[in-house]
């Protein structure tokens, strides 16, 4: 019994995943990180690249991109078109078949 709590504990605060500085972990050994930028970021322009490092665990095979909810489809490492203002970026790790899995990691840019 104190076995199953455990590892719930530990699951569950593996499935939280999302860090102030864009870190986050997965029950399927993905590791997912935002390198750049940087959390709280200040961008001048209207572009800003985004790099980040994925372990691959069982199932991630690569990551999707979201731009303030909205999907990036073709997502190459640049966001183009950057309105001033407050942005978030939102990296999730997908499976071949470009299931979402759980291991995501955001970032919150102020774009001047």
């Amino acid at each position: 019994m104190i076995r199953v709590i455990v590892m719930s504990v530990f699951f569950g605060l593996l499935s939280l995943g999302i860090g102030v500085d864009g870190r986050a972990a997965d029950a399927d050994g993905s590791r997912l990180t935002i390198v750049s930028p940087m959390q709280g970021e200040v961008i001048r322009g209207d572009s800003v690249e985004v790099r980040y490092r994925l372990s691959k665990g069982a199932q991630a095979t690569h990551v999707h991109c979201y731009l303030d909810g909205a999907y990036q489809r073709g997502f190459k490492g640049m966001l183009k078109g950057l309105t001033r203002g407050s942005h978030e970026i939102k990296l999730v790790t997908a499976s071949h078949d470009h299931d979402a899995l759980g291991t995501e990691a955001v970032v919150t840019i102020e774009v001047e």
